[in-house]
């Protein structure tokens, strides 16, 4: 289990065995380099025991704070912080930290593990229990490392996976095998087998502050964003930022670049030779030099063309493993050229959500009456690949079967049922309900591609935006200083395409606060630019230089994903793109379905393929003793 992440800890190794516990770490070392910061760490009188993954923004605040309560330290590392913070406190203590983390602690006197993951779900933390023996990992290849776990499809996770690009319940498509929700504690009783889960914390965006004037807003992001990328800065091993043509990765730049010297900055770029129509406008390069030169970083680029696609997407969809959301080979590049000038990064990921970046998107749901039109038109539009209406066609009717096409709606509708504090009754209350819904899953799945990806290169991921204290604060925000025109948009005919269009483009106007607070930080072109995201001009390149690339992937006689989905139905999408209708997202689902199958299907061990759907049993039977045994987590530090 622990080989199987040696990519994540490439600066070493330990190993932690306790009657029915074992834990394995893989070390990548950002503070304290020394062995004093070696994992699995114990304390003293071997009670506590932590392997952990992360960064604890406030530890050394935290540490102040203990060494006055009489606790005594042998590294300048977070991690012994979280284990005397655990000694003093207890779980209270997960409630205290301001950083990046997942984690599993063993109490020895009480036999018992706590599993922790932080409140955005920037690290991942995944198991399976298989009848009392708990697999544990980092990353779900360390699970299928262990003999006791066998490969199976997860059909549910299937189905939600071609529905919204993305997983919205906490399972993958490995049957059996979990992920630990942010902000959630898993423990595990390991002498009865009793097991408990519970959050310590939500999203809130609908009990702003209404007395905070505009200005107040302004002010309170820029010292709160001050603050945060300050905190994040710190490390004992070279550090840097990447940096688009927008907005975000911009102020956190700017910030870091006047502290840190010649500060490394990274953009990733695209071949633009044979790309047409919006997708020209994807290529950003030009902005990211404009800041580069202005704030004086040491500058990098990476330009990917469309022959890399067929380059990296065998170790891609290996590294990713929970496959979900759209082209993201761009970010593994962009890692693995800044991997090689600096081990830590900082991103700009959660700016949008937290200050109200995708206009277009709130201003749709905006004007609707009730709870049940909010959810109506929100799944309508977030079937991003197969709406519920095509299904049936789309997948084989033994693969239905299996799936029972259990209601992707209803999984939707649960992302909010957890929630007390959302309202459906003004445009206000619609826009902060949306808000809610993708920090809970657009941008937890940016979140867990981005830690695959930059692991991937043994790189550590930071995201200043994502600070508890500045988000915090950006929940509290009225949606008018995030947005304007909130009632101009009342008096749209949402039937008449035109001026929904025009009306779509007018209020393209998110972050008005960000950008308010970042006037004379950040140039005036950049700053008034509009939303663009980091995209890659795929819809260009599946219709022209690697469409036989595409079919020979997804449409030739030894293509696995055949005995799922129908293969007239792969080629009539290919024909639907190539007429000009843009399919690029579900393209890039299929070609990711197909090479996860080639990867962590058909060379499993004891795989039986014939001509019907994969669908394993394990090979060992599960234990059935009440006592729990674990082996895991092998993480990363």
């Amino acid at each position: 289990m622990s080989n199987a992440l040696a990519h994540r800890g490439p600066d070493g190794s330990g190993l932690y065995l306790n009657r029915n516990i074992g834990l394995a770490h893989r070390r990548l070392a950002v503070i304290d380099p020394t062995p004093a910061g070696a994992q699995p760490m114990t304390t003293r009188d071997g009670r506590f025991t932590v392997s952990y993954n992360g960064t604890i923004y406030n530890f050394l605040q935290l540490k102040q704070e203990l060494i006055r309560l009489g606790h005594a330290f042998q590294s300048n590392c977070d991690t012994e912080v979280l284990l005397h913070g655990f000694e003093e406190w207890g779980e209270d203590i997960i409630q205290r930290l301001n950083g990046h983390f997942a984690f599993i602690l063993y109490d020895r006197d009480n036999h018992k593990a706590y599993l922790v993951r932080d409140r955005y779900g920037t690290k991942t933390l995944y198991y399976a229990n298989l009848g009392g023996l708990w697999l544990i990992g980092s990353e779900i290849k360390a699970i299928l490392a262990h003999s006791a776990y066998s490969f199976a499809i997860n059909y549910d996770a299937l189905n939600e996976y071609f529905t919204f690009q993305n997983l919205f319940r906490f399972q993958t498509l490995f049957e059996g095998v979990n992920l630990l929700p942010p902000a959630n504690i898993l423990t595990i009783d390991l002498d009865s087998g009793a097991v408990s889960r519970r959050s310590y914390w939500d999203y809130n965006f609908t009990s702003h502050d209404d007395t905070m004037t505009a200005c107040d807003a302004k002010n309170e992001t820029r010292r709160l964003l001050e603050q945060a990328v300050s905190r994040q800065l710190y490390a004992d091993v070279p550090l840097g930022g990447y940096l688009s043509g927008g907005m975000d990765s911009g102020s956190i730049v700017k910030i870091a670049s006047a502290s840190v010297p010649r500060f490394h900055t990274f953009t990733c770029g695209w071949h633009m030779e044979e790309v047409d129509g919006v997708e020209l406008a994807y290529d950003e390069r030009i902005h990211a030099e404009r800041m580069a030169a202005s704030f004086g970083t040491r500058h990098f680029e990476q330009v990917v063309g469309h022959h890399d696609i067929h380059w990296v997407l065998d170790d891609l969809v290996s590294h990713l493993e929970d496959i979900r959301l759209g082209m993201c080979y761009g970010n593994y590049y962009i890692a693995d050229l800044a991997s090689r000038f600096v081990k830590v990064c900082l991103s700009g990921a959660g700016g949008d959500e937290l200050f109200g970046g995708y206009p277009w998107r709130y201003y749709r749901f905006s004007l609707v009456s009730n709870r049940e039109e909010f959810f109506d038109r929100y799944y309508e539009y977030w079937q991003r690949l197969v709406p519920e209406q095509h299904r049936k066609d789309f997948f084989l009717p033994s693969v239905g079967e299996k799936m029972g096409f259990s209601d992707p709606k209803e999984v939707l509708k649960r992302v909010f049922t957890f929630n007390d504090h959302l309202n459906y009754a003004t445009p206000e209350d619609h826009i902060a309900n949306s808000m809610y819904f993708e920090a809970k899953t657009f941008l937890h799945g940016l979140l867990i591609v981005n830690d695959r990806l930059s692991m991937a290169h043994g790189l550590e991921e930071r995201f200043p935006f994502l600070d508890n204290d500045l988000c915090d604060f950006a929940q509290k925000i009225p949606v008018r200083h995030k947005l304007r025109n909130l009632y101009n948009w009342k008096s749209l005919d949402e039937n008449n395409l035109f001026k929904r269009k025009q009306n779509y483009a007018e209020h393209d106007d998110g972050k008005n606060v960000l950008r308010k607070a970042m006037e004379h930080y950040i140039p005036d072109e950049i700053l008034n630019r509009k939303k663009q995201g980091f995209s890659s001009p795929d819809g260009s390149w599946y219709r022209g230089p690697i469409l036989k690339f595409v079919q020979d992937k997804v449409l030739s006689k030894t293509s696995l994903c055949h005995e799922f989905i129908s293969r007239g139905k792969i080629k009539e999408i290919l024909e639907d793109h190539c007429r000009g209708n843009n399919r690029r997202l579900l393209i890039w689902s299929l070609l990711c379905f197909e090479t996860w199958l080639q990867i962590f299907a058909n060379s499993r061990s004891g795989l039986k393929y014939n001509h019907g759907p994969l669908d394993l049993v394990p090979s060992v039977s599960p234990e059935t003793s009440s006592r729990a045994r674990i082996a895991g987590p092998v993480l990363n530090r």
